[in-house]
């Protein structure tokens, strides 16, 4: 392999998808397939080794250290094409399956229980030591050298294996879970790169047999698999160099680690300046925000909580300017007969700028619950579109699937929905899921919705835009949360609570600029999700052939 290469062409790859451990499972798949590493023509043939361990077996047999082996079948087709000095083999070739150990009760031995074999490649077995008496029985044997696979799910599928080393007195038991092998004139280290190799474990796992929850790995895949076997001086450099790019992946990985974390520390730095503004450094940090939205945001996560910082910007009065010529909110609230209520100083950052008031949604909105579903309805004959919670959503409204509803006299008067309209899910017993809000847009004629949806009807149509945004904002979902949790625990809702939520209302004009500057910055959140996206799946091809460059033999 050309580590350089790779190291090279790395910074261009690395944020890919699982890119680390897409580059350990190519490791291991090509150190099976014989791309790791060159062939030596040089090193005694798989062939001949397959005859000094049968001739060993047969010592073993006659000297009573060893069963005789049960007759191995035949392999069918060969998975995929090996080196001339390599030969497909079988475990049961190559080893002793199941061996045991025999020993003084008193002699200590270890102790392996399944966590802790490791699945990851280079982990070695933790062991406990105990008398050999404790441990000797009900549990698979193995001694120092023996190679154990992890035979349940989900721990073959995770790739569960172990090379057993380091045992008290070299010998050892653990967990009946385990099919273990004794190799002869084979590398231990070899085996247990084939047994966490991607084609191994997906093979293995169709095989498995069982219930759910309880499937386990035949002995007939474990031992009789087909089992690419290299020369033994191969073998010793194929685990040499798997060994060398696996601490290089752990390098790697580390850097990566590094690397999120200074950007995450960058992005949290630059938006708690945001939600918690110094006035002498706002506007400048302000701007060096939205200068480096890109760098800022490089995962999902990081434009979620940047939309986040938009919304508390524009309900907080931060997002825009303020204009002394608007006419203030107070004049709105005049034309609608209604006072504001008093000014909140239980929270430094809600403090209102110059013209806004504070309202309640009861004071611009019309709040009123839904229809409920009850069993007394006649057959379908006048049905209409029926909007559930499972259409609303943050800031959206899904009408891929509206259900159907047959109506009774006044019905469709009482609940049919309107332009306008704001949409607050009652709950679901979530605090992340409270309150979610989206504004009906007309878009099916002569749709009513259900009790668990409450509907806010404008006083001003005008008057939506801007309190829908406030609803979805940080702000809004903290005072919905707020107002929804019960005394068991739960969050919901209600008709009464969401007429008394505040809402920090700014001048109208002021109000028809954070709509259209938050419109304009979700915008460009969605530009820099599609880019991500775009750019996971560049970085994911060219890791792939990156990859087959980089990792053949150089």
């Amino acid at each position: 392999m050309n580590a350089a290469l790779l190291l090279e062409h790395y910074a261009r790859i690395a944020d890919a998808p699982d890119a680390i451990a897409r580059l350990r499972r190519f490791v291991l798949d090509l150190a099976v397939r014989g791309k790791l590493v060159e062939q030596d023509a040089g090193d005694e043939p798989a062939s001949e080794l397959l005859k000094r361990i049968a001739a060993e077996k047969a010592r073993l047999v006659r000297a009573g250290e060893a069963r005789k082996p049960k007759a191995i079948s035949d392999l069918a087709g060969p998975p995929y094409t090996l080196p001339d000095n390599w030969r497909w083999s079988q475990i049961a070739e190559i080893g002793i399956i199941n061996p045991r150990v025999d020993a003084d009760d008193n002699a200590l031995a270890s102790f392996v229980p399944m966590p802790l074999i490791s699945a990851e490649y280079g982990v070695p077995n933790g062991h406990e030591p105990r008398p050999w008496g404790q441990i000797k029985k009900g549990y698979t044997h193995f001694a120092e050298g023996d190679v154990g696979l992890a035979k349940i799910t989900p721990c073959f599928e995770n790739g569960k294996s172990t090379v057993f080393a380091n045992l008290t007195g070299g010998m050892g038991s653990g967990t009946t879970e385990l099919h273990v092998v004794r190799p002869l004139f084979v590398d231990p280290a070899y085996i247990l790169v084939f047994w966490k190799c991607p084609f191994f474990i997906e093979n293995g796992i169709p095989r498995m047999t069982g219930t759910a929850g309880q499937k386990r790995v035949p002995t007939d895949y474990f031992a009789n698999s087909p089992f690419p076997l290299p020369p033994l001086a191969e073998q010793h450099r194929i685990v040499a160099k798997v060994d060398e790019l696996m601490a290089l992946c752990d390098q790697l990985e580390a850097a990566r680690v590094s690397r999120e974390a200074a950007r995450d520390t960058f992005t949290l730095s630059t938006l708690a300046k945001l939600n918690t503004p110094d006035p002498e450094t706002f506007a400048p940090d302000a701007r060096f925000a939205l200068a480096n939205l890109a760098p800022l945001t490089t995962r999902p996560d990081q434009i979620k909580q940047l939309r986040q910082t938009i919304l508390n910007l524009a309900v907080r009065g931060k997002l825009v300017e303020q204009d002394a010529g608007d006419e203030p909110a107070s004049v709105l609230l005049g034309r609608l007969g209604v006072e504001a209520i008093p000014e909140r100083v239980d929270d430094a950052n809600l403090k209102l700028p110059n013209g806004w008031k504070w309202v309640q949604v009861d004071d611009c909105f019309i709040v009123s619950g839904g229809m409920q579903k009850t069993p007394a309805r006649a057959p379908k004959q006048n049905a209409f579109p029926y909007l559930g919670v499972g259409n609303v959503y943050r800031g959206r409204l899904d009408l891929v699937n509206v259900k159907e509803f047959e109506l009774v006299a006044g019905e469709l008067e009482r609940f049919r929905l309107e332009c306008g309209d704001i949409l607050v899910v009652e709950g679901n017993g979530s605090a992340s899921e409270i309150g979610r809000c989206a504004v009906w847009g007309g878009e099916i004629e002569n749709c009513v919705h259900q009790n668990h949806i409450i509907r806010c009807r404008p006083k001003d149509m005008t008057l939506t835009p801007y309190a829908v945004l406030y609803l979805n904002s940080p702000d809004g979902m903290n005072e919905m949360t707020r107002l929804a949790i019960t005394s068991a625990g739960l969050f919901s809702l209600s008709v009464g609570k969401i007429r008394k939520i505040p809402i920090p209302l700014p001048p109208l004009a002021e109000q028809h600029r954070i709509v259209a500057k938050v419109d304009e910055l979700m915008a460009l959140c969605d530009q820099l999700e599609a880019s991500l996206t775009t750019g996971e799946q560049t970085r994911s091809r060219l890791l792939e052939a990156v990859l087959h460059h980089t990792l053949e033999p150089a």
